[in-house]
């Protein structure tokens, strides 16, 4: 049964079809964030490729296509395109109904500047881990970066990431094994903290939010007039 298909069919047909809602029309914004969404794809896509041949993580064939590419499962790239798509279309429509629902600066940078510390200690920490290592880093780098953009994307996505963490819990836990005889994707703890929220490696929450926020950042740069 192709569970990982029905995932990415099932996270990305709402959003898609209200991409054409009178009042949001998201589909005006396909030129500046589908290119954002692709360039970081294809960032996140060579790491993926080269931790899986590193025995980092893996997918079961039971729940996948038989189709690979450079030993990724079909599914495995649309996630990269399907995800970001959906978790961008939720923090764009959040913006839309709230606009004034957003972070001081001052505490945006705050609450920043202490989860870099935190990752960067615990990059410190574990630094023979390679997902941790990997992730922690990346997800600084994405922080560290909204510190010089003029546009304060961190403001609001600092809120609607905990909106995104609503679907994203859904399907990751299902990919990591809750509520399935198995799993979608294992993961190597000795490549990771250990440290699981239902069976979804604490990591993930950290891949989540520096693959949106890179892509936001490059959307944004995309779209010059833009204010989010």
């Amino acid at each position: 049964m192709n569970i990982y298909l029905y995932l990415l069919l099932g996270s990305l047909a709402v959003p898609l079809l209200l991409s054409f809602d009178k009042k949001l029309q998201f589909y005006k914004k396909w030129k500046f964030i589908l290119p954002a969404i692709s360039i970081v794809a294809a960032v996140y896509l060579a790491f993926d490729v080269l931790l899986t041949h590193l025995g980092v993580w893996g997918f079961n064939a039971e729940y996948h296509s038989k189709q690979l590419l450079l030993g990724l499962p079909l599914e495995e790239w649309l996630f990269f395109f399907v995800i970001p798509y959906a978790s961008l279309f939720l923090h764009h429509s959040f913006i839309l109904y709230f606009p004034n629902i957003q972070l001081t600066n001052k505490l945006s940078k705050m609450i920043s500047f202490i989860l870099i510390v935190i990752f960067l200690f615990l990059i410190g920490a574990n630094y023979h881990r390679i997902y941790t290592v990997y992730i922690l880093s990346f997800a600084v780098l994405a922080m560290v970066i909204s510190f010089f953009q003029k546009k304060k994307i961190l403001n609001q996505f600092l809120i609607t990431y905990l909106i995104i963490l609503i679907p994203f819990i859904l399907v990751n836990a299902i990919l990591t094994g809750t509520f399935i005889d198995g799993e979608v994707v294992w993961y190597n703890n000795e490549e990771n903290l250990g440290i699981r929220f239902l069976t979804i490696p604490i990591e993930d929450f950290a891949y989540a939010f520096s693959m949106l926020l890179f892509s936001l950042q490059l959307s944004s740069y995309f779209e010059p007039h833009s204010q989010n």
